[in-house]
């Protein structure tokens, strides 16, 4: 079963979290996502101790502010509601109020402390010679330390409490240190630091403010989604209209949507026919036409018809509440680099502190200089502060995952980007993803005894009575031309071969090859070298003949789609390998690959056995990408490194795949795999400025080069430079 509940913690504590809790009997699985401020626990009810939990959630946590609350509402969903758990209720983003609220209370902290820390820096150093000087620091130093750092203070405390450090740690021992040396020095007479308590409290304060915002814009992917959902339903109950809210509409109601409403639910449409605006859902902006039989997803746009549709999928269920779930959990999820950077961190800070004690040490007890070791001392602990590095991964993945959503890509996660880095081989299906998985009719070839025209009309004749695809593109291909279509009698299905009907008072017979090899059916040899070349081409062979003699050829395929082409070559240009599995014979997928420019080519695969040749593919030393329709090729698209599903939204798609595209057209491939390469990339640049930024100025703080409002400011700046990195993600695809 399922639990989820929020409340604020860093990147740092989401290890403890999920290491903590993790332990305890019946936990299967736990995710802390620091990002979204949310923790989701699977347990097993018959197994699971849930005070043990509750207990372990707060050993690891110790933020007093909103825990206890929180984990009064973990217990109450543990105790009270764990019938309906293993049932995700419809994911809801970031509580964009919250944000609000954090946002201003940062912003009204830097409007304390600016004028305050300015007024400390002026009194130290213009006036450091006046008696009042000093007091009047410690005076405006005291709201900057105790009110305007508490939210440091207070986390640094419960951290020390749990024999434990973070980012808050170094801050607030580097503030007190230098505050409360200021205070004895008040009245030993020594040199004075409040103007650097204050101005990196300043400066940190200026950062948190900037980082919440830049968090909020980052987090505007989900909130967006959901907007986007209609208010309001009109249920069609006896005939009559009755508008309700959309949370009232229930599986196989009949809703009825008017020219520029939004579709209030995934449906089927019963009747009516519409363009309608899937932009939303798939990123392409050309309305798509919907007929009875065909499926619509909620929140999509109505354009110009009256559709009258039945409910298929409401609530959590709908194609737009999975999308929601799925951007979610990918913005909380981490990447192995992630994950390491926490454990870094972790172990980073307590050896800062070390460092810092050794400045303070060396310039007391070898230069005999105290003040210059208390300056160093912290220096050190205020440019090692790891803010930078907290935000590198998490703000990129954010970003990233919110642009993938805005563009129709729907990314999982951290491990996604960097499985993306190593594909070296992109494993396309045939049919329905390299082609449109619609059969056309593409030539009509005589004998000398009959026309085109009327070896087709026959043909259409005898296939109108027949379902299979082959049939239909043989009628619909008789219609285009405005032939007439004459009535056909006595039909008779040849199992596995075609079809027999009396057409004008003749026997004609239409089927593949099969027909002729295995009946008494004459085939003249111009007729049978022109049905090879067309196999040779990719193309279906269907013999039509009359009396016992074929007469025609007609040439029927599954037409590649129309940008095939251009994404294989641009794949090649990424350095990657294409091939193709479909269970076509040999000939044929030759043809399609050679057409498209595939390299290689699994040919005659039945469907449970691709499975096997993505496995043989992989332990031929290949990282292999498949890209499937989310169906029927789900055992592949889980068993390859990296998962696309095209043109789907299902559950079998979402769950099998690593990266769903909501549009059905293949340039979406290419941009999925550039925008997690992209997003990858920016994760290395924010790691290593973080990591590369503390290297290099530790060593320079430690030997009093550095001072330690200078070590201020450039701390907060590299976390917002982090944050102004991530988000130039938001121009993928708009700088292309």
């Amino acid at each position: 079963m399922r639990v989820h509940t929020r409340f604020r913690f860093d990147a740092v504590r989401a290890v403890a979290i999920e290491d903590t809790a993790a332990k305890v009997p019946g936990v299967s699985t736990v995710h802390a996502y620091p990002r979204t401020s949310s923790v989701v626990i699977w347990y097993s009810p018959e197994h699971c101790d849930t005070a043990a939990v509750l207990s372990a959630i707060a050993d690891a946590e110790h933020i007093p502010d909103g825990t206890a609350v929180a984990l009064r509402g973990l217990r109450r969903r543990f105790l009270g509601h764990s019938q309906n758990a293993d049932r995700p209720a419809a994911c809801s983003a970031p509580p964009a109020e919250a944000n609000r609220r954090e946002r201003r209370q940062w912003s009204r902290r830097v409007w304390l402390t600016w004028p305050l820390a300015l007024a400390a820096a002026a009194a130290t150093t213009l006036f450091g010679a006046a008696p009042w000087a000093g007091w009047l620091a410690f005076a405006v130093t005291v709201p900057v330390q105790f009110v305007a750092g508490w939210p440091m203070l207070n986390a640094a405390a419960q951290q020390a409490r749990a024999l434990s450090a973070n980012m808050d740690t170094l801050i607030t021992l580097g503030t007190l240190t230098a505050f409360g040396y200021s205070a004895y020095q008040l009245f030993a007479g020594g040199p004075l630091f409040f103007d650097t308590a204050a101005l990196i409290i300043a400066f940190v304060v200026l950062g948190r403010y900037f980082e919440a915002k830049a968090k909020g814009k980052a987090s505007e992917a989900i909130s967006k989604l959901l907007e986007m959902g209609a208010k309001e339903a009109v249920l069609l109950v006896d005939g009559e209209e009755l508008r309700v809210p959309v949370d009232q509409v229930r599986l196989g109601d009949l809703v009825r949507v008017r020219p520029g409403e939004k579709i209030p639910v995934d449906g089927e449409v019963t009747d009516g026919r519409a363009a309608v605006d899937e932009s939303m859902l798939t990123g392409e902006s050309v309305p798509v036409e919907k007929a009875a039989g065909n499926r619509v997803a909620g929140a999509t746009v109505n354009i110009d018809g009256l559709l009258t549709l039945r409910a298929t999928a409401v609530g959590a269920d709908t194609a737009l509440a999975q999308i929601v779930r799925l951007v979610e959990q990918a913005q909380g999820g981490k990447a192995p680099v992630q994950r390491l950077a926490d454990r870094v961190s972790a172990v980073f800070v307590p050896i800062v502190v070390g460092v810092a004690v050794a400045a303070f040490a060396g310039w007391t007890l070898i230069a005999a200089n105290p003040a210059a070791g208390i300056t160093a001392a912290v220096a050190v602990l205020i440019i090692a502060c790891p803010c930078a590095l907290g935000l590198a991964t998490p703000t990129a993945i954010t970003v990233g995952t919110g642009r993938g959503a805005d563009l129709g890509i729907l990314v999982k996660g951290g491990e996604v980007m960097e499985t993306s880095k190593r594909i070296d081989t992109v494993v396309f299906d045939k049919t329905g993803t390299l082609t449109r998985a619609q059969m056309r009719l593409i030539d009509v070839i005589a004998g000398t005894s009959c026309q085109p025209d009327a070896v087709l009309r026959i043909a259409a004749a005898v296939e109108s009575g027949s379902e299979h695809p082959i049939g239909a593109a043989v009628v619909a291909g008789a219609r285009e031309r405005g032939l007439e279509i004459p009535a056909a009698t006595e039909f008779t299905n040849l199992a596995g071969h075609g079809v027999r009907a009396a057409v004008n008072g003749e026997s004609v017979v239409v089927g593949r090859r099969t027909l002729v090899d295995e009946h008494d059916v004459l085939l003249p040899e111009h007729l049978a070298a022109t049905a090879a070349e067309l196999e040779g081409h990719g193309r279906t062979a269907v013999f039509v003949a009359r009396n016992d003699q074929v007469v025609g050829v007609l040439a029927v395929a599954d037409t590649v789609k129309d940008d095939a082409v251009d994404v294989v070559r641009q794949l090649h240009a990424l350095g990657l390998e294409v091939a193709m599995i479909t269970g076509d014979n040999a000939r044929t997928a030759a043809a399609i690959a050679e057409q498209v420019g595939i390299d290689h080519v699994l040919a005659e695969v039945l469907p449970q056995d691709k499975v096997t040749e993505i496995r043989r593919l992989q332990n031929e030393g290949q990282v292999v990408a498949m890209v499937g329709d989310g169906v029927n090729d789900a055992p592949a698209l889980a068993q390859a490194d990296l998962g696309i599903a095209i043109g789907t939204g299902t559950d079998v798609a979402i769950e099998a795949s690593d990266i769903t595209l909501m549009s059905d057209q293949l340039d979406g491939v290419v941009r999925a795999i550039q925008l997690a390469r992209r997003t990858l990339r920016t994760i290395y640049e924010n790691l290593g400025w973080a990591f590369g930024y503390n290297t290099a100025a530790i060593p320079l703080a430690a030997l009093g080069l550095l001072n330690p409002v200078v070590a201020g400011a450039a701390m907060g700046l590299s976390s917002v430079s982090v944050v102004t990195n991530s988000l130039r993600l938001r121009r993928f695809g708009r700088d292309a």
